[in-house]
């Protein structure tokens, strides 16, 4: 009787923050799990450390890559380079973004941050998304999770809360919202889910610059469940996607905001 083998998950903007924990949650389930970084290498490295430690089968491996995922040459690299280490690919998690450089309102804002933060943020994980299923298409090969391959794309509040010093943003995630949709129906057929998970306000490095005023809003009320949301609150949640939780509900959009998306009086 053959091994069974071991899923494979590549996690995207996985140095830190929502990536790293998504990233040591799949270690946890007992998955391999590629791991990326744009610019701090070291942080990578921790994250792979983490993930060797945290691993629930002996047999998992971790590997770490650089890449800017709004470079097509750079995707077009990972994926081969994620295919030639692990030899299969079962899930892809598009976490990685930025926030802009510099908060600027709509009147003043330049055109080169809308133009970073649409590369970054939309046109990468759109097309990263594409490449690793052409692969997936092509090969014909079954995934290692039972349920089928999985993809998620992690967006935000800001696909649907305006923040009017950070348009570029809002903008950018509002259309990875619609790619999640585009590539659901495409690929429902196929026996992959898609699926779009929207995080609030979270504790993370994107957020630390403005800690205070997140603070005295949620003091304020501005989060029902009257607190930051943790990294760890959107890893578990993929976790369960992955294990196939919602293997009926390709497309469906999942809130980690602690009910910061419902209308209120």
């Amino acid at each position: 009787m053959s091994k069974k083998r071991i899923p494979v998950a590549l996690v995207t903007g996985s140095s830190r923050g929502i990536g790293k924990a998504i990233a040591l949650a799949l270690a946890e389930e007992g998955y391999s799990v590629a791991v990326t970084y744009a610019g701090n290498k070291a942080a990578a490295e921790e994250t792979l450390a983490e993930c060797q430690a945290a691993a629930k089968d002996p047999a998992a491996r971790f590997a770490i890559f650089k890449v800017d995922v709004g470079s097509k040459d750079d995707r077009e690299q990972l994926v081969a380079d994620v295919w030639n280490t692990f030899g299969s690919l079962d899930a892809l998690i598009n976490n990685a973004g930025m926030a802009p450089r510099t908060r600027a309102d709509i009147v003043e804002a330049s055109e080169a941050s809308f133009t970073e933060l649409i590369e970054t943020n939309l046109q990468g994980p759109y097309f990263l998304t594409q490449a690793v299923a052409q692969r997936w298409l092509a090969s014909k090969e079954p995934s290692a999770i039972a349920s089928g391959h999985k993809v998620v794309f992690v967006t935000s509040i800001s696909v649907d809360t305006v923040s009017i010093n950070r348009g570029d943003y809002c903008i950018s995630k509002a259309g990875l919202a619609m790619a999640a949709s585009l590539w659901a129906v495409r690929l429902a057929s196929e026996n992959i889910q898609v699926y779009e998970v929207r995080p609030g306000v979270v504790a993370t490095d994107m957020t630390a610059g403005v800690q205070d005023r997140y603070d005295a809003l949620i003091a304020d009320g501005l989060i029902p469940q009257n607190r930051w949301g943790q990294p760890s609150d959107t890893a578990k949640v993929i976790a369960s996607l992955l294990r196939g939780d919602m293997v009926y509900s390709t497309g469906s959009v999942i809130y980690t905001d602690g009910g910061m998306h419902i209308p209120r009086l």
